[in-house]
């Protein structure tokens, strides 16, 4: 087989945040691709899970990861037992001696494992610390191993990454321990994405670890502050405390962020030591982009561009590419991605699915929006007051919206004219807003290929907070969505009722 020949690649991990990005990135190089996963429903909905391999094995079960291993030329190892509780480094032990015995005796051609930078001359945290043996036993396996080693991962959806988001975003003024002091060389996750599909056409005779990391250096303070700068945030305060323990840090950063306590202590202990590359030889063999390695900014920028682009809740795409590998992935764990808070309500109703329609695309404008007229005037209002574009735009046609339009302080995002109507709110607010509407046919119990019986009429308000301000202000006007947003969804169907 030549070096740069289609590989059989088998990816463990592949329901977790590398190892669902990576998946495509392989086929996508023209790699075939089998995913190792205990739970192979959990894969069900990925677009690419039609074109994979599935090979349903538990990674501490000697005989199913042998199985699983079998015909393989690359096999990625990214699996650790990182929130399992407090023996998780036994976990990562004996899992990684299970895959290490499973490559040499299915002759696999290589190993891949992204690792951890290993400071030295410190005292390691138990995550570094389990991170390195793990290495260790995978280079000790027989089989030309690559073991990548980055810091923190800048990508929506990684922990270390949201851990940052949450912290930064939610505290103007943030008391801190030690380590935000300590230098850290991030490195963004379609950098770290490109080496591993890099390593598939590594050479049989590189056998040894790589240290990678992004183009700039700071530490952890630095790191919130230009988080802030980018994301449009004021300046923050930030206050260290030296007697703040990795204990009380963990729970205090599990008290601010959704991150769960389990994860963000071995996270918090491991930001206490300095995580910089030493070398950049993964050059020599994957060399960087003509344009060169993305830097903390733009990393940050295309992490958090989801919410400045037509997508939200559904359809969620990058700043320069749809689907781009820092984009946040249905199977992110509920606190990844940033906050986003919805409010939800459906409606059935006797109405033809068309005069629903023919209603909800001509809402707004003269007709208003079917629910406490007074509350849509006064929220115009204050609109204007702060330099808004208030109620005033109306919208260009009475009857037919296309995208683009205008529509009072919203614009058309999205139209899928008898079934979507998406809106996107063009008015002063600490965050971004999406109303959308979505139009179903209805059938009655028992009578799903008869003909139709009204429709449902599903309604979702998206906010997507920033700073502070943003929740702030969520939650002060949340006692009025009933009212609102309820009065909507029913004044929308009574209206289609006397249509029909």
């Amino acid at each position: 087989m030549t070096s740069d020949a289609p590989r059989l690649c088998l990816v463990t991990g592949a329901t977790g945040y590398i190892g669902g990005r990576l998946v495509p990135e392989l086929l996508a190089a023209g790699h075939r691709v089998r995913v190792m996963t205990r739970s192979p429903e959990r894969i069900r909905d990925r677009p690419w899970s039609g074109q994979v391999e599935v090979a349903r094995a538990d990674a501490g079960d000697p005989g199913q990861v042998a199985a699983a291993c079998e015909g393989v030329d690359v096999a990625y190892y990214l699996i650790h037992a990182l929130g399992s509780g407090p023996e998780f480094g036994e976990t990562d032990r004996r899992t990684a001696r299970v895959m290490a015995d499973a490559v040499r005796a299915a002759g696999v051609g290589r190993l891949v494992y992204l690792g951890a930078l290993e400071p030295r001359g410190e005292d390691l945290s138990p995550h570094l610390r389990s991170r390195i043996e793990v290495a260790e036993i995978l280079l000790a396996s027989g089989v030309p191993t690559a073991v990548l080693r980055a810091a923190v991962v800048l990508g929506s959806g990684s922990a270390s990454f949201e851990m940052l988001r949450y912290l930064t975003e939610r505290l103007p003024v943030m008391v801190t321990p030690r380590w935000v002091h300590s230098r850290i060389q991030p490195i963004a996750v379609r950098d770290v994405l490109r080496y591993l599909v890099g390593c598939a056409q590594l050479p049989a005779t590189v056998h040894r670890g790589f240290d990678i990391g992004g183009p700039d250096v700071m530490n952890y303070a630095e790191m919130m502050q230009r988080y802030a700068v980018v994301a449009g945030l004021p300046r923050r305060r930030i206050l260290p405390v030296p007697l703040f323990s990795p204990s009380l840090s963990s729970h205090w950063v599990g008290l601010i962020t959704p991150v769960p306590a389990g994860i963000a202590r071995p996270l918090v202990e491991s930001l206490r030591n300095t995580v910089v590359s030493r070398e950049h030889d993964i050059a020599r063999f994957v060399p960087d982009p003509p344009e060169g390695l993305l830097g903390f900014d733009d990393a940050v920028r295309l992490a958090i561009a989801r919410v400045h682009n037509s997508t939200v809740a559904t359809r969620w795409s990058g700043a320069s590419t749809p689907g781009a590998p820092s984009d946040p992935l249905p199977s992110d764990p509920d606190w990844a991605g940033g906050s986003l808070y919805l409010d939800e309500r459906s409606r059935p109703t006797t109405a033809d699915p068309e005069v629903l329609w023919q209603v909800v695309e001509g809402i707004g404008g003269d007709a208003g929006w079917y629910s406490f007229p007074l509350a849509w005037r006064v929220r115009g209002l204050l609109d204007r007051a702060v330099g808004g574009v208030g109620l005033r735009r109306g919208r260009r046609d009475p009857e037919k919206l296309y995208v683009g339009d205008a529509l009072d302080f919203w614009r058309v995002e999205e139209l899928d004219r008898g079934r979507l109507l998406r809106l996107r709110a063009e008015m002063r607010l600490p965050g971004l807003a999406w109303l959308e509407f979505h139009v179903e046919h209805h059938h009655a119990d028992g009578d799903r290929a008869g003909g139709d019986h009204g429709a449902v009429l599903r309604q979702r308000a998206t906010f997507a907070p920033r700073g502070l301000a943003g929740h702030l202000y969520w939650w002060a006007v949340a006692a009025f969505h009933g009212i609102v947003f309820g009065g909507m969804v029913r004044g929308i169907t009574r209206a289609a009722e006397r249509s029909t």
